[in-house]
């Protein structure tokens, strides 16, 4: 499913005023509703669906953004809305800063990788500088619409070409980790394995020759995603990375590394 796809034009409010988390999510799913695709699915139970995810922990991550989203049962293929919110409203984000911008996803109940791949989607069009700014200023459906997809990925219309490189990514920031993570999750053609590391610094003070070398305990967070990537989606995946981390040439933290692969075979389950 491709986000362009998803993303229904009647699922569009420009300009709503919000006075909380649970008037957001009643009017997520009023506003869901409006879709032909879920004319038949109960505004209760998606309701519920919302507010158990919810529970989990605040799908506002900060900078403005919530991205609520539900897989329900019954639902037959992905809907995609957004509303904005100029005024701002108080979503419980891990920044606790109030929330400008809505975009929501209902899935089918067993479409999880595509719903992984949707929110990935999501995630890297709105981390694109200045990209919240321009989809707020919209002040009709049509320029929201058209401000957001501008700023997808997809529009891009990357060619994968034959064969594949092999990509390290060292991070050493465990936030910068997890948003990285949302790079690799919405490409379908790469497998990923992620591997818990440890810089030389915190292997050497475990060595008995070196221990007493340190006045405080080394270590912290060090963790390398390992990735088989298309050779046509290499660029783009280093500018999504660059996107989040700035930089790469001027930044400490995280490194990147691309090699060709000279044979790669079979695949990984996610």
């Amino acid at each position: 499913m491709k986000l362009y796809d998803a993303l229904r034009e009647e699922c569009i409010l420009a300009g709503v005023d919000l006075s909380d988390k649970a008037e957001a999510l009643r009017e997520v799913v009023r506003c869901a509703k409006q879709s032909p695709v879920l004319s038949e699915v109960d505004e209760q139970a998606m309701l519920r669906g919302l507010e158990e995810r919810e529970a989990l922990g605040s799908t506002g991550f900060g900078k403005g953004i919530a991205i609520p989203h539900c897989r329900l049962e019954g639902v037959s293929d992905f809907v995609v809305g957004i509303l904005t919110v100029p005024s701002g409203v108080s979503f419980h984000a891990l920044d606790g800063k109030a929330v400008r911008l809505i975009v929501f996803i209902v899935a089918p109940a067993e479409s999880s990788n595509e719903h992984i791949r949707l929110l990935s989607a999501v995630s890297q069009a709105l981390h694109r500088p200045g990209a919240v700014q321009e989809i707020i200023a919209g002040t009709t459906a049509e320029a929201v619409r058209e401000s957001f997809l501008r700023h997808s990925q997809e529009e891009l219309e990357i060619e994968a070409r034959a064969g594949k490189r092999l990509m390290h990514v060292f991070v050493q920031d465990e936030d910068l980790f997890h948003e990285i993570l949302q790079v690799f999750a919405g490409m379908e053609t790469s497998s990923v394995v992620v591997v818990t590391s440890e810089n030389l610094r915190a292997y050497l003070a475990k060595v008995p020759l070196f221990q007493g070398l340190w006045s405080h305990e080394p270590g912290g967070f060090s963790h390398v995603i390992i990735a088989a990537v298309d050779k046509g989606l290499t660029n783009e995946m280093v500018r999504g990375i660059e996107t989040l981390a700035g930089n790469l040439g001027r930044r400490s933290g995280v490194m990147v590394t691309v090699q060709e692969i000279f044979y790669s075979a079979g695949s990984l389950a996610t």
